[in-house]
């Protein structure tokens, strides 16, 4: 994008003023300590005598990313900072008291790489800064201790939750700890990055100022195809071009440099700076794709990488085929896990599992389906009135039911009691539940004063699944996109709709943005030096068993595949102690199955084992 040029007086700050405003900010956000966040041989970055912690000075020399122990303040400086090395070290707070430890030892470090826009056109000057967050398990050495670098593990696992638009650093921040140990028994590094255009990476993709914008949007634009008026497509399509055109109005072309093959090639700078040989990885739904376009660009750097919850990234050239990864009929979370484990739980675990009060004896699978489609056609027909401490009147409609909490809820086992407790309640005609679930769906519009909010980065997703289908032949009008909308709503109800909503914008792409600055159209059976670990789950309802056979059979002997019985998006939501062991044998030695694929099964069952959420 065209960086906007700044005023004379933003252009003359001196960076210690900068650290005026963190402090401010931190001490009015209440997460730092106020007493220690001085320490009294503070000396700024550029004195002769340079600042030593117990540990040293941050950033270390020489360091590709310029880490700095963790504090709420290690946000990478804006793109149009003149000095922003300085303006960074200035970030780095002495008192170890302040860093954020992990609960064994470990230190989280915050960083950023500074990678070009346009990796094809070296004329163009501009860059991405890229927010990078590592977990260093061994912590870090002493000044008296030999070198830092014995405090690195000798491989690095690098994560991503996927999306597109998934936080790297955020999903760090969440799992760290449980990766190195679930994977490595806690030897090994792990580092999460914020792909270009996402949370902290610079520049962010957020086409709406406030994200309240967005939320209120959205109650217009997500209306399901079951209750909505004819005229629905019309307006969902014209919101979708009024967003891309503030999207380019807001961002310049950017749009053209997000596709998935130039995150792939972010990766691979991400290895360089780590300076390993090949990547480590574990690499989750939207992340498998950017892992199977970076081993394809890059085999011989393909090091032991899990991609997990498969998507087949072929889908993503077709028109609407984004969409379509998720609709496999042969996978019903809800039918076969829902609701089926819900009676197979009993009342004590699954409140649905009650007879209804014009029923007698236990609960069938086919009665509390028939309840459930009633419930739904209900709300199709007239919302659920309801009211809240938090949003004051609220309505439960069918949309943002399905939307906001039923189609999550398939990812999450472990909130299915309370989903159940929801439903159960609704269906007595009780509300109040399901709209402080759906109050909870929504943005965070509280604002800290004197600190600067960060919009989400939603609309990347869209520019992504856009730009890596941008060369799919477009249809004239929208006939042809109303019968696939009406398809893909009969194919799923749970899914199908949201899937559409995903890849309807792509009517529009071409109309602001040139072709992307690289798509990779190559084949995914590439030779690799190590080859890939693949799980998949016949219940996974994002990214289902067929694609993860369909590509195995492409990259044939060069991946296994972990058929992972499970529920849940991924095999972190429904854990496998079987699915864990070829894991960490995988990722510790190299060894894989001998077999091509290999059916593990979960330790237990939904329901029984708690109803408190995994996120």
């Amino acid at each position: 994008m065209e960086e906007k040029k700044q005023t004379s007086t933003f252009q003359t700050r001196t960076w210690p003023r900068r650290i005026i405003f963190w402090m401010a900010a931190a001490i009015v956000m209440g997460r730092l300590h106020f007493g220690g966040f001085l320490p009294k041989r503070w000396v700024f970055p550029g004195n002769p005598q340079a600042q030593v912690s117990p540990y040293g000075p941050f950033p270390q020399e020489k360091d590709p990313f310029q880490f700095l122990p963790c504090t709420n303040a290690s946000r990478p400086p804006p793109l149009d900072d003149p000095t922003p090395r300085q303006s960074w070290a200035a970030l780095f707070d002495p008192n170890p008291s302040h860093w954020s430890w992990g609960s064994t030892g470990g230190i989280y470090l915050c960083g950023y790489l500074d990678l070009p826009l346009d990796y094809h056109n070296s004329s163009d000057p501009r860059i991405v800064r890229i927010a990078v967050t590592k977990f260093q398990v061994a912590g870090l050495a002493h000044i008296n201790s030999p070198s830092a670098s014995s405090h690195r593990s000798k491989r690095t696992i690098i994560i991503n939750p996927g999306g597109p638009g998934g936080s790297g650093t955020a999903f760090l921040w969440q799992r760290a700890e449980e990766m190195t140990n679930r994977f490595s028994d806690g030897q090994l590094d792990v580092l999460g990055w914020d792909p270009r255009g996402v949370n902290f990476s610079l520049p962010a993709a957020a086409c709406f100022p406030h994200d309240a914008f967005r939320d209120r949007w959205s109650l217009l634009a997500l209306r399901y195809r079951e209750e909505a008026q004819k005229s629905q497509l019309e307006t969902v399509d014209a919101m979708n071009n009024a967003t891309f055109f503030a999207c380019q109005q807001r961002l310049g072309d950017f749009g053209r440099f997000v596709s998935t093959a130039s995150v792939a090639r972010d990766l691979e700078e991400i290895r360089k700076a780590l300076g390993e040989d090949e990547v480590t990885g574990y690499l989750v739904s939207y992340g498998t794709g950017i892992g199977q376009t970076y081993v394809n660009m890059f085999p011989t750097r393909a090091g032991r990488l899990i991609l997990d919850g498969t998507e087949y990234v072929r889908d993503h050239r077709l028109l609407g085929g984004f969409g379509w990864t998720a609709l496999d009929n042969t996978t019903d979370a809800w039918r076969d896990g829902f609701l089926g484990e819900c009676i197979n739980a009993g009342p004590k675990w699954c409140s649905l599992a009650n007879p209804a009060p014009n029923q007698d004896g236990p609960v069938i699978l086919t009665q509390l389906e028939a309840r459930m489609n009633q419930l739904l056609e209900s709300l199709k027909a007239r919302p659920q009135s309801a009211y809240t401490e938090s949003g004051g009147p609220s309505l439960v409609t069918y949309s943002a039911l399905v939307e906001r909490i039923l189609y999550p809820a398939m990812y999450r086992p472990m909130d299915w009691p309370r989903t159940a407790q929801m439903l159960s309640e609704l269906e007595a005609g009780n509300a109040t539940l399901a709209a402080e679930s759906l109050d909870l769906s929504w943005s965070d519009h509280s604002e800290e004063p004197s600190y600067p909010q960060l919009p989400s980065s939603s609309e990347l997703d869209l520019l992504v699944i856009c730009s890596d289908a941008y060369d799919a032949p477009l249809p004239d009008g929208l006939d042809w996109w109303d019968q696939l909308w009406e398809t893909m709503s009969n194919r799923s109800w749970i899914a199908g709709n949201s899937r559409f909503f995903s890849v309807l914008p792509c009517r529009h792409y071409s109309t602001y943005w040139g072709r992307p600055s690289e798509v990779y159209r190559g084949d995914l059976n590439h030779t690799l030096t190590t080859p890939a670990l693949l799980i998949a789950s016949p219940y996974d309802p994002a990214t289902p068993l067929h694609n993860g056979r369909r590509l195995l059979a492409e990259m044939d002997q060069n991946a296994r595949l972990i058929v992972n019985h499970a529920y849940g998006h991924s095999s972190m939501r429904d854990r496998s102690d079987c699915t864990d062991g070829i894991a960490k044998a995988y990722i510790l030695n190299g060894t894989l199955p001998d077999e091509q694929e290999v059916q593990c099964y979960a330790n237990s069952k939904p329901y029984v084992n708690g109803s408190v959420s995994d996120e």
